[in-house]
């Protein structure tokens, strides 16, 4: 297929494009050996999550990534996939499927650009410098094209940027506005820096989970880069099997995929462990970004008072504050969050529903759910843990 000069093709995989072809456009800011800003939508996670089997045949993640080459030129890619099911999406359209099923339609299989499992905001339509206008176009058209070619119910692209949502919605697609919770490093020095901008009650409670976490009977310890060992991920695999279990029956990630990852993602990755007598016994895994850090997983064979606290949330705040990062993403949902920092933020989704009636009455939900995020995010804000600043009347 093609859109005026350039051409759209779909691939099986990413062993059928260059690792260097592929991240010119993921990440351009990496090439010369620097972080990527985002690393999800890198080749090596993204080849990860496929060399292990966690998406693929059988897992209702079927990859069809999308190439647009103008002339000989990769201009634009995106991690696109035939979905079985909505699962790992975070971005919950259940509801849709069930209307759509109920009324004798076939919601699956459905498209979907995203990172598999991955609350996470970044680029999902991903352009080399320069062909941001084109490749972008090309791209949606070129989703459009594979949707309405196979008669597939609809198409999404969740956790796009801001930017992305409003380019898509001028090309007619629908824009979903839901909220996480990120904690946003205001120029902190230190972790008692940021608690000084508490009110004294929630600094007081912080300051008390911390000290109840370290007084789990042993120490806590921070793994990055060549420090992680294979022995860590034995570890963590318990810690995420138990996790993945209670949350979604199964887990999403397969044992092979932590191979892969101590293999080609370790300098990527944040792993905190709590270790009893030289044993893990809980344990977080972040992905760092250029300026991000990203919270994943939590697991734990024991349970200890404010370990999940310290582990997930307060460590990955001084790992921030320590390497001058921009903020810490916590992953998907929890208000708990909210008492610990992590403030209330707009994320954002593309859709497309091939069937114009469904279509608007997606559309009227989205704009209603809209202004329901937007005033709980101002409500829930009013009840963060800063200091309130009151202005005097001029």
């Amino acid at each position: 297929m093609s859109a005026s000069d350039i051409e759209i093709s779909v691939l099986g995989g990413l062993a059928e494009i260059d690792p260097d072809v592929w991240d010119a456009c993921a990440c351009p800011e990496a090439v010369d050996g620097a972080r990527a800003i985002d690393p999800f939508t890198t080749y090596r996670f993204l080849r990860a999550l496929e060399d292990s089997g966690s998406v693929g045949p059988g897992t209702g993640w079927q990859p069809h990534h999308l190439v647009a080459r103008a002339g000989d030129e990769v201009i634009a890619v995106a991690p696109m996939y035939a979905k079985g099911h909505s699962q790992g999406e975070y971005i919950f359209d259940h509801n849709w499927a069930h209307a759509w099923e109920r009324a004798g339609g076939r919601y699956y299989p459905k498209l979907q650009i995203a990172v598999p499992f991955t609350p996470a905001t970044g680029r999902r339509f991903l352009t080399k410098p320069g062909q941001e206008d084109r490749g972008f176009q090309a791209l949606v058209q070129g989703v459009l094209h594979v949707g309405m070619e196979n008669r597939l119910s609809s198409a999404h692209a969740t956790f796009c940027t801001e930017d992305e949502a409003t380019r898509g919605a001028e090309m007619g697609l629908l824009h979903r506005v839901t909220q996480q919770y990120h904690w946003v490093n205001d120029g902190y020095g230190t972790f008692d820096d940021f608690l000084a901008a508490l009110s004294s009650r929630k600094r007081k409670t912080i300051r008390k989970e911390r000290r109840t976490a370290h007084d789990f009977g042993g120490e806590i310890v921070q793994y990055s880069g060549n420090d992680l060992g294979p022995e860590h991920w034995d570890a963590f695999w318990q810690f995420y099997q138990d996790t993945g279990a209670r949350k979604w029956g199964t887990p999403y990630l397969t044992r092979s995929f932590f191979d892969h990852a101590q293999q080609t993602l370790r300098d990527d990755m944040l792993l905190v462990l709590a270790l009893e007598d030289g044993r893990p016994v809980a344990g977080a895994l972040n992905f760092i970004g250029r300026d991000v850090l990203f919270g994943r997983y939590w697991g734990a064979v024991e349970q200890f008072p404010c370990l999940h606290f310290e582990l997930c949330y307060y460590q990955a705040i001084d790992y921030a504050i320590k390497h001058g990062l921009r903020a810490v993403e916590a992953g998907a949902q929890g208000e708990h969050k909210l008492a610990r920092g992590y403030l209330p933020v707009e994320c954002h989704s593309l859709h497309w529903m091939a069937d114009e009636g469904f279509s608007t009455a997606v559309s009227d939900y989205l704009e209603a759910e809209k202004r329901a995020v937007s005033g709980d995010i101002e409500i829930l804000t009013t009840y963060g843990p800063f200091k309130k600043i009151t202005q005097e009347p001029t």
